[in-house]
């Protein structure tokens, strides 16, 4: 039961942002919108941004689901990019709202979850070490969020299609390279 309240705040959220900034969306009105009481808000949530951030994640891990392998890591972005222009008047809202961090927050714990399996799954049967794929999952992690910070400032006007097929040119071939040469076995970077 406490998924579907949860969910029905989600709801009455994104209807609400719709027509106004998150900075003016009280959790009186929340909860009247929703058809709860103030009290019951607060059984699931400390704030509104403890809302939004719960928002995030559960939409993050329901897009994301099994694409996490360097084979699939590009359906996983596309997702990404789809969920955050499909969302658009949240993501917009959350985005230009105090609360800016949270959704730059969000993608970088989001990118570096799925560009860190993709590292592991390309490190199998290699001797590297734990800090240089974190190394490796982090730098794609910031490039990949600045394009999409980019792209959510310039009004997501490029096609999430063209923008994850411009990232997978430019990617290709370079973590398994980027791993070779941070071996840690002794053996020579090829």
């Amino acid at each position: 039961m406490s998924d579907v309240t949860k969910r029905a705040l989600e709801r009455s959220l994104k209807r609400l942002l719709r027509d106004k900034p998150l900075s003016k969306i009280t959790v009186t009105e929340l909860a009247k919108d929703c058809g709860i009481s103030r009290m019951t808000f607060y059984y699931h949530f400390r704030d509104i941004f403890d809302l939004v951030e719960w928002s995030c994640q559960e939409d993050a891990s329901k897009v994301l689901a099994d694409n996490k392998t360097y084979g699939t890591w590009q359906e996983g972005f596309l997702r990404i990019l789809r969920y955050v222009r499909d969302d658009a008047d949240f993501v917009n809202n959350v985005y230009r709202s105090v609360s800016r961090d949270q959704v730059e927050r969000h993608l970088y714990e989001v990118t570096y979850k799925l560009l860190r399996d993709v590292v592991d799954e390309e490190a199998q049967g290699m001797s590297v070490r734990e800090e240089d794929r974190r190394f490796i999952a982090d730098l794609y992690k910031y490039a990949f969020v600045g394009v999409v910070l980019d792209w959510i400032r310039d009004g997501m006007r490029e096609r999430p299609e063209v923008l994850t097929e411009r990232l997978a040119a430019v990617m290709r071939g370079n973590i398994p390279r980027a791993l070779r040469a941070l071996r840690s076995d002794g053996s020579p970077a090829a």
